[in-house]
Protein backbone atom coordinates (compact mmCIF):
# COMPACT_ATOMS: atom_id res chain seq x y z
CA UNK A 1 0.00 0.00 0.00
CA UNK A 2 1.69 3.54 -0.93
CA UNK A 3 1.71 6.36 1.27
CA UNK A 4 -0.45 8.08 -0.31
CA UNK A 5 -3.11 5.50 0.01
CA UNK A 6 -2.53 4.43 4.25
CA UNK A 7 -2.50 8.61 4.74
CA UNK A 8 -5.12 9.44 7.62
CA UNK A 9 -7.55 12.38 7.07
CA UNK A 10 -8.86 14.98 8.77
CA UNK A 11 -12.27 13.73 10.08
CA UNK A 12 -13.75 17.63 8.86
CA UNK A 13 -12.34 16.87 5.41
CA UNK A 14 -14.23 13.19 5.24
CA UNK A 15 -17.18 14.96 6.39
CA UNK A 16 -16.61 17.49 2.98
CA UNK A 17 -16.34 14.38 0.82
CA UNK A 18 -19.47 12.89 2.39
CA UNK A 19 -21.77 15.91 2.11
CA UNK A 20 -20.93 16.75 -1.57
CA UNK A 21 -21.51 12.38 -2.75
CA UNK A 22 -24.71 13.46 -1.27
CA UNK A 23 -25.01 16.80 -3.22
CA UNK A 24 -24.18 15.06 -6.50
CA UNK A 25 -25.78 11.61 -6.19
CA UNK A 26 -29.36 12.75 -4.77
CA UNK A 27 -29.56 16.20 -6.21
CA UNK A 28 -30.03 18.00 -9.68
CA UNK A 29 -26.18 19.62 -9.49
CA UNK A 30 -26.49 23.06 -11.18
CA UNK A 31 -23.48 24.86 -12.78
CA UNK A 32 -23.09 26.55 -9.68
CA UNK A 33 -22.72 23.35 -8.04
CA UNK A 34 -20.14 21.79 -10.12
CA UNK A 35 -17.76 24.55 -9.98
CA UNK A 36 -17.76 24.75 -5.73
CA UNK A 37 -17.09 21.09 -5.96
CA UNK A 38 -14.36 21.70 -8.65
CA UNK A 39 -13.05 24.54 -6.25
CA UNK A 40 -13.48 22.23 -3.12
CA UNK A 41 -11.16 19.68 -5.52
CA UNK A 42 -8.42 21.64 -6.34
CA UNK A 43 -7.99 23.18 -3.33
CA UNK A 44 -6.19 20.46 -0.62
CA UNK A 45 -4.33 17.55 -2.36
CA UNK A 46 -6.57 15.82 0.68
CA UNK A 47 -9.70 16.80 -0.74
CA UNK A 48 -9.29 14.78 -4.25
CA UNK A 49 -8.11 11.96 -1.93
CA UNK A 50 -11.34 11.75 0.58
CA UNK A 51 -13.04 11.79 -2.64
CA UNK A 52 -11.92 9.36 -4.13
CA UNK A 53 -12.31 7.15 -0.61
CA UNK A 54 -16.09 8.40 -0.10
CA UNK A 55 -16.65 8.27 -3.89
CA UNK A 56 -15.79 4.45 -3.82
CA UNK A 57 -18.66 4.09 -1.23
CA UNK A 58 -21.67 5.90 -3.62
CA UNK A 59 -23.48 2.47 -5.23
CA UNK A 60 -23.99 1.47 -1.33
CA UNK A 61 -25.25 4.83 -0.81
CA UNK A 62 -27.70 4.86 -3.84
CA UNK A 63 -29.54 2.53 -1.44
CA UNK A 64 -30.98 5.50 0.23
CA UNK A 65 -34.13 6.85 -0.96
CA UNK A 66 -33.47 10.01 -2.32
CA UNK A 67 -36.25 11.80 -0.92
CA UNK A 68 -34.63 10.53 2.41
CA UNK A 69 -31.32 11.59 1.67
CA UNK A 70 -32.48 15.19 0.49
CA UNK A 71 -33.96 15.42 3.91
CA UNK A 72 -31.10 14.64 5.57
CA UNK A 73 -28.85 16.92 3.40
CA UNK A 74 -31.90 20.17 3.39
CA UNK A 75 -31.58 19.58 8.00
CA UNK A 76 -27.57 20.37 7.29
CA UNK A 77 -28.47 23.47 5.25
CA UNK A 78 -30.63 24.71 7.54
CA UNK A 79 -28.87 24.87 10.63
CA UNK A 80 -27.94 20.97 11.86
CA UNK A 81 -24.73 20.02 12.53
CA UNK A 82 -22.84 18.45 9.46
CA UNK A 83 -21.53 15.24 11.94
CA UNK A 84 -24.91 14.99 13.33
CA UNK A 85 -26.67 15.18 9.76
CA UNK A 86 -23.77 12.52 8.06
CA UNK A 87 -24.01 10.34 11.60
CA UNK A 88 -27.59 10.12 10.94
CA UNK A 89 -27.30 9.36 6.92
CA UNK A 90 -24.93 6.53 8.11
CA UNK A 91 -27.44 5.14 10.79
CA UNK A 92 -29.69 4.83 7.89
CA UNK A 93 -27.26 3.33 5.32
CA UNK A 94 -26.51 0.56 8.09
CA UNK A 95 -29.69 0.18 10.34
CA UNK A 96 -32.07 0.81 8.41
CA UNK A 97 -31.15 -0.52 4.59
CA UNK A 98 -33.09 -3.94 5.49
CA UNK A 99 -36.07 -2.09 5.68
CA UNK A 100 -35.51 -0.39 1.78
CA UNK A 101 -34.09 -3.09 -0.08
CA UNK A 102 -34.56 -6.58 2.35
CA UNK A 103 -30.87 -6.53 2.12
CA UNK A 104 -28.20 -6.60 4.54
CA UNK A 105 -25.66 -5.13 2.72
CA UNK A 106 -24.25 -2.10 4.06
CA UNK A 107 -20.68 0.00 3.92
CA UNK A 108 -18.97 -0.76 6.64
CA UNK A 109 -18.42 -4.45 5.55
CA UNK A 110 -16.44 -3.78 2.42
CA UNK A 111 -14.55 -1.14 3.90
CA UNK A 112 -13.28 -3.96 6.35
CA UNK A 113 -13.28 -6.58 4.17
CA UNK A 114 -10.30 -9.00 3.95
CA UNK A 115 -9.35 -8.08 0.48
CA UNK A 116 -10.25 -4.61 -1.70
CA UNK A 117 -9.09 -2.44 -4.54
CA UNK A 118 -9.18 0.79 -5.38
CA UNK A 119 -11.09 2.36 -8.36
CA UNK A 120 -9.13 1.33 -11.30
CA UNK A 121 -7.32 -1.38 -9.71
CA UNK A 122 -7.79 -5.07 -10.48
CA UNK A 123 -6.38 -7.62 -7.80
CA UNK A 124 -5.32 -11.33 -8.12
CA UNK A 125 -4.89 -13.52 -5.29
CA UNK A 126 -5.64 -16.79 -4.08
CA UNK A 127 -7.15 -18.73 -1.06
CA UNK A 128 -6.65 -21.47 0.93
CA UNK A 129 -8.10 -24.05 -1.41
CA UNK A 130 -6.30 -23.01 -4.35
CA UNK A 131 -9.46 -21.11 -5.53
CA UNK A 132 -7.74 -18.21 -8.19
CA UNK A 133 -9.92 -14.63 -7.29
CA UNK A 134 -10.17 -11.58 -9.41
CA UNK A 135 -10.70 -8.62 -8.14
CA UNK A 136 -12.28 -5.74 -10.45
CA UNK A 137 -11.69 -2.26 -9.80
CA UNK A 138 -13.55 -1.04 -6.38
CA UNK A 139 -14.56 -4.47 -4.87
CA UNK A 140 -14.59 -6.45 -1.95
CA UNK A 141 -14.22 -9.44 -0.56
CA UNK A 142 -14.43 -11.58 2.76
CA UNK A 143 -13.92 -15.52 2.58
CA UNK A 144 -15.09 -17.85 4.99
CA UNK A 145 -14.09 -21.70 5.33
CA UNK A 146 -14.47 -24.11 7.91
CA UNK A 147 -14.91 -27.92 7.67
CA UNK A 148 -17.97 -28.44 6.15
CA UNK A 149 -17.70 -25.87 3.48
CA UNK A 150 -16.14 -23.18 1.73
CA UNK A 151 -17.46 -19.67 1.46
CA UNK A 152 -16.68 -16.26 -0.47
CA UNK A 153 -18.90 -13.53 0.41
CA UNK A 154 -18.82 -10.65 -2.29
CA UNK A 155 -19.00 -7.14 -0.50
CA UNK A 156 -18.92 -4.97 -3.25
CA UNK A 157 -18.27 -5.04 -6.97
CA UNK A 158 -17.36 -7.72 -9.33
CA UNK A 159 -15.26 -11.03 -9.20
CA UNK A 160 -14.10 -13.76 -10.77
CA UNK A 161 -13.97 -17.15 -9.22
CA UNK A 162 -11.75 -20.11 -10.42
CA UNK A 163 -12.91 -22.56 -8.12
CA UNK A 164 -9.64 -24.44 -6.25
CA UNK A 165 -9.49 -28.40 -5.89
CA UNK A 166 -9.75 -28.02 -2.18
CA UNK A 167 -6.71 -30.84 -2.13
CA UNK A 168 -5.76 -30.12 1.57
CA UNK A 169 -9.24 -31.07 2.90
CA UNK A 170 -10.21 -34.28 4.02
CA UNK A 171 -12.76 -34.06 1.30
CA UNK A 172 -14.15 -31.78 -1.35
CA UNK A 173 -16.17 -28.72 0.85
CA UNK A 174 -18.70 -26.96 -1.28
CA UNK A 175 -17.73 -23.88 -3.04
CA UNK A 176 -20.21 -20.95 -2.19
CA UNK A 177 -20.12 -17.54 -3.42
CA UNK A 178 -22.69 -15.06 -1.59
CA UNK A 179 -23.97 -11.48 -2.56
CA UNK A 180 -26.66 -9.35 -1.71
CA UNK A 181 -29.03 -11.07 -4.08
CA UNK A 182 -28.79 -14.74 -3.11
CA UNK A 183 -25.74 -17.52 -3.22
CA UNK A 184 -24.58 -19.41 -5.85
CA UNK A 185 -23.10 -22.97 -5.83
CA UNK A 186 -20.05 -23.01 -7.57
CA UNK A 187 -20.16 -26.33 -9.02
CA UNK A 188 -16.90 -26.67 -11.74
CA UNK A 189 -15.48 -23.58 -14.01
CA UNK A 190 -14.96 -20.23 -13.55
CA UNK A 191 -17.65 -17.56 -12.71
CA UNK A 192 -18.34 -13.91 -12.59
CA UNK A 193 -20.18 -11.98 -10.61
CA UNK A 194 -20.98 -8.50 -10.30
CA UNK A 195 -23.36 -6.43 -7.73
CA UNK A 196 -25.41 -4.28 -9.94
CA UNK A 197 -28.09 -1.58 -9.23
CA UNK A 198 -30.78 -4.06 -10.70
CA UNK A 199 -29.51 -7.44 -9.15
CA UNK A 200 -26.72 -9.28 -9.49
CA UNK A 201 -25.09 -10.28 -12.58
CA UNK A 202 -23.69 -14.19 -13.05
CA UNK A 203 -21.74 -15.19 -15.88
CA UNK A 204 -20.03 -18.90 -16.45
CA UNK A 205 -16.97 -20.11 -18.36
CA UNK A 206 -16.55 -23.74 -18.82
CA UNK A 207 -18.55 -25.27 -16.13
CA UNK A 208 -21.42 -24.60 -14.19
CA UNK A 209 -23.29 -23.22 -11.12
CA UNK A 210 -26.62 -22.99 -9.52
CA UNK A 211 -28.08 -20.10 -7.80
CA UNK A 212 -30.50 -19.34 -5.15
CA UNK A 213 -31.79 -16.08 -5.60
CA UNK A 214 -32.68 -14.62 -2.24
CA UNK A 215 -31.28 -17.61 0.14
CA UNK A 216 -27.99 -15.10 2.25
CA UNK A 217 -29.13 -16.46 4.97
CA UNK A 218 -28.95 -20.34 4.52
CA UNK A 219 -26.64 -21.95 2.09
CA UNK A 220 -29.39 -24.08 0.66
CA UNK A 221 -32.78 -22.70 -1.30
CA UNK A 222 -35.22 -23.88 -3.60
CA UNK A 223 -36.17 -22.80 -7.07
CA UNK A 224 -32.29 -23.30 -8.08
CA UNK A 225 -31.56 -21.83 -11.62
CA UNK A 226 -28.63 -23.75 -13.41
CA UNK A 227 -26.12 -21.84 -15.13
CA UNK A 228 -24.30 -24.09 -17.74
CA UNK A 229 -21.58 -22.73 -20.39
CA UNK A 230 -21.55 -19.07 -21.39
CA UNK A 231 -24.66 -18.12 -20.40
CA UNK A 232 -25.67 -15.15 -18.43
CA UNK A 233 -27.72 -14.46 -15.69
CA UNK A 234 -29.40 -11.71 -13.65
CA UNK A 235 -31.07 -12.35 -10.64
CA UNK A 236 -32.42 -10.68 -7.76
CA UNK A 237 -33.62 -11.51 -4.25
CA UNK A 238 -37.66 -12.40 -6.30
CA UNK A 239 -35.80 -14.34 -9.01
CA UNK A 240 -33.61 -14.69 -11.89
CA UNK A 241 -33.60 -14.40 -15.89
CA UNK A 242 -31.30 -14.49 -18.36
CA UNK A 243 -29.53 -11.69 -19.53
CA UNK A 244 -29.00 -10.77 -22.84
CA UNK A 245 -26.50 -7.95 -22.07
CA UNK A 246 -25.62 -4.40 -23.74
CA UNK A 247 -22.90 -5.19 -26.48
CA UNK A 248 -20.39 -5.77 -23.22
CA UNK A 249 -17.88 -8.57 -23.06
CA UNK A 250 -18.17 -8.96 -19.27
CA UNK A 251 -15.46 -11.03 -19.08
CA UNK A 252 -13.05 -8.35 -20.82
CA UNK A 253 -11.99 -6.71 -17.78
CA UNK A 254 -9.62 -9.68 -16.71
CA UNK A 255 -7.75 -9.70 -19.44
CA UNK A 256 -7.29 -5.31 -18.49
CA UNK A 257 -9.29 -4.45 -21.38
CA UNK A 258 -13.06 -2.96 -21.96
CA UNK A 259 -14.66 -4.45 -24.87
CA UNK A 260 -17.92 -3.55 -26.18
CA UNK A 261 -19.85 -4.24 -29.74
CA UNK A 262 -22.63 -1.64 -31.07
CA UNK A 263 -23.16 -0.12 -27.28
CA UNK A 264 -24.46 2.66 -26.44
CA UNK A 265 -22.26 5.55 -25.61
CA UNK A 266 -24.02 6.06 -22.20
CA UNK A 267 -23.56 2.11 -21.21
CA UNK A 268 -20.25 2.39 -22.22
CA UNK A 269 -19.28 5.39 -20.28
CA UNK A 270 -20.96 4.62 -17.61
CA UNK A 271 -19.16 1.58 -17.38
CA UNK A 272 -15.77 3.14 -18.13
CA UNK A 273 -16.46 5.58 -14.97
CA UNK A 274 -16.05 2.90 -12.78
CA UNK A 275 -12.27 2.89 -13.91
CA UNK A 276 -11.42 6.36 -13.09
CA UNK A 277 -12.33 8.44 -9.92
CA UNK A 278 -14.47 11.82 -10.61
CA UNK A 279 -17.76 12.59 -12.93
CA UNK A 280 -17.44 10.81 -15.99
CA UNK A 281 -20.68 11.14 -18.64
CA UNK A 282 -21.61 11.87 -22.01
CA UNK A 283 -24.29 15.39 -23.26
CA UNK A 284 -28.42 13.64 -23.59
CA UNK A 285 -27.90 14.37 -27.49
CA UNK A 286 -25.12 11.92 -27.82
CA UNK A 287 -26.26 9.49 -25.63
CA UNK A 288 -27.45 6.82 -28.00
CA UNK A 289 -24.74 6.78 -30.51
CA UNK A 290 -22.97 2.68 -30.71
CA UNK A 291 -19.43 2.18 -29.61
CA UNK A 292 -17.54 -1.33 -30.89
CA UNK A 293 -14.01 -2.19 -30.29
CA UNK A 294 -11.51 -3.27 -27.56
CA UNK A 295 -9.53 -1.10 -25.55
CA UNK A 296 -6.90 -1.11 -22.68
CA UNK A 297 -8.16 0.30 -19.26
CA UNK A 298 -4.47 1.13 -18.35
CA UNK A 299 -5.52 4.55 -19.89
CA UNK A 300 -8.74 5.41 -19.59
CA UNK A 301 -7.83 9.18 -21.16
CA UNK A 302 -6.91 7.58 -24.35
CA UNK A 303 -9.70 5.38 -24.36
CA UNK A 304 -12.05 8.82 -24.74
CA UNK A 305 -9.67 10.21 -27.32
CA UNK A 306 -10.31 7.25 -29.27
CA UNK A 307 -14.08 6.67 -28.58
CA UNK A 308 -14.37 10.79 -29.60
CA UNK A 309 -12.42 10.55 -32.36
CA UNK A 310 -14.33 7.23 -33.90
CA UNK A 311 -17.83 9.10 -33.06
CA UNK A 312 -16.54 12.27 -34.17
CA UNK A 313 -17.18 13.65 -30.56
CA UNK A 314 -15.32 16.02 -28.13
CA UNK A 315 -14.22 15.21 -24.78
CA UNK A 316 -14.66 18.34 -21.82
CA UNK A 317 -12.09 18.87 -19.07
CA UNK A 318 -13.74 20.47 -16.42
CA UNK A 319 -10.91 19.16 -14.63
CA UNK A 320 -9.54 15.71 -14.51
CA UNK A 321 -12.10 14.89 -12.57
CA UNK A 322 -15.08 16.20 -14.22
CA UNK A 323 -15.25 14.86 -18.02
CA UNK A 324 -18.17 15.16 -20.63
CA UNK A 325 -18.46 14.22 -24.01
CA UNK A 326 -20.57 16.40 -26.00
CA UNK A 327 -21.07 16.32 -30.09
CA UNK A 328 -18.18 17.69 -32.06
CA UNK A 329 -18.90 21.75 -32.93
Amino acid sequence: MSKRESQALDQAVVDQAIHWLVCLRFNQADEQTQRSFEQWLQQRPEHLLAWQRVDALGDDFAGIPAQLARQTLNASNAGMHRRQSLKLLGVLATVGGAAWLGRDYTPLPALLAQQQSNTGEQRHFQLDDGSLIQLNSDSAVDSQFDAQRRLIILRRGEIIVNAGADEHSARVRPLWVQTRDGVIRVLSGRLLARQRDDGTLLAVQGGAVNAFPGSTQTLAGSGSHIVLGANQLLFTTDGAHEYGGNGLDVWGWSDGVISARNMRLRDFVMELSRYRPGVLRCAEEVADLRVSGTFQLADNDQVLALVAQSLRLRVDYRTRYWVTLTAAS
